[in-house]
């Protein structure tokens, strides 16, 4: 016999409920990192539809997930937008998203939520191979938030880890070659200081969905001590309740850093 709607929702409800007091209670992370995966699987599988509504409704996700984070207190959350490998995909599809995320910038840009809660936007990644459009909404979002301290949110976009550390090791050369800094100085705190994220701490928690158990090139200098998790949900349909399992799980692990 089939359970009335009524009575699975009120369950769920109920369920999510305690998962919240339970998360509240608990040590939060101050910054979230996600691999924001599934968009194209969740068209096809869940909606029959083209890839391209997958990505808008990802678009929206994001929305929430940093409401969600807002409320929580977490203070930073860092998304891979689009990776420099995504540019292989086909040419409308990649097109759509270029202007997705022109929008989504110009969207943050002007959220009365963004500025309420002093949400710096920023975008990680290489400008060079973006359109003048993303470039141009990339000024305007860091403009209208530049001074916010509270809270931060990173868009990765045209980003690889790889090129986040070669890029970092190229300006290091460069200011060895030039005196600014000396050779036998180098050490894991120069690179740091060179990275993309600098000046902000490296992610607790590096969550990503969709089920693949892989980081794809996202954060790797920045994640040598994050906790990962892998949700077994594409992004589109990602819950809150999966995003308190996720902050749970974290909750009840032990960092030791190596000692």
């Amino acid at each position: 016999m089939e359970v009335p709607r009524i009575i699975t929702d009120r369950a769920y409800s109920t369920y999510e409920s305690l998962i919240e007091k339970e998360v509240a209670s608990g040590a939060m992370p101050k910054h979230i990192a996600i691999i924001m995966d599934g968009n194209r699987r969740y068209a096809s599988e869940v909606l029959g539809a083209e890839p391209m509504e997958g990505h808008k409704l990802g678009r929206e996700k994001l929305d929430e997930v940093l409401h969600w984070c807002l409320d929580l207190d977490i203070h930073i959350l860092t998304v891979y937008a689009f990776s420099t490998e995504n540019f292989n995909r086909e040419k409308d599809e990649v097109d759509y998203l270029m202007e997705l995320l022109e929008q989504a910038l110009y969207d943050f840009a002007d959220d009365l939520e963004v500025h309420k809660h002093r949400v710096a936007i920023n975008v990680i990644g290489d400008p060079n191979m973006l359109p003048k459009g993303v470039i141009k909404a990339m000024e305007y979002a860091r403009s209208r938030t530049a001074g916010y301290t509270d809270n931060c949110l990173n868009l990765a976009i045209a980003y690889s880890g790889r090129q986040d550390i070669a890029n970092a090791v190229r300006m290091i050369a460069k200011d060895a070659v030039e005196g600014r800094i000396s050779v036998d100085d180098i050490d894991e705190s120069t690179v740091s200081k060179y990275i993309s994220t600098t000046g902000l701490p490296d992610p607790d928690l590096v969550l990503r969905t969709s089920g693949e158990i892989r980081i794809s090139n996202f954060l790797l200098w920045q994640m040598a001590y994050s906790e990962l998790y892998f949700a077994d949900v594409y992004w589109p349909g990602f819950r809150h309740i999966d995003f308190l399992r996720a902050i749970r799980t974290y909750q009840q692990r032990t960092r030791r850093f190596g000692k």
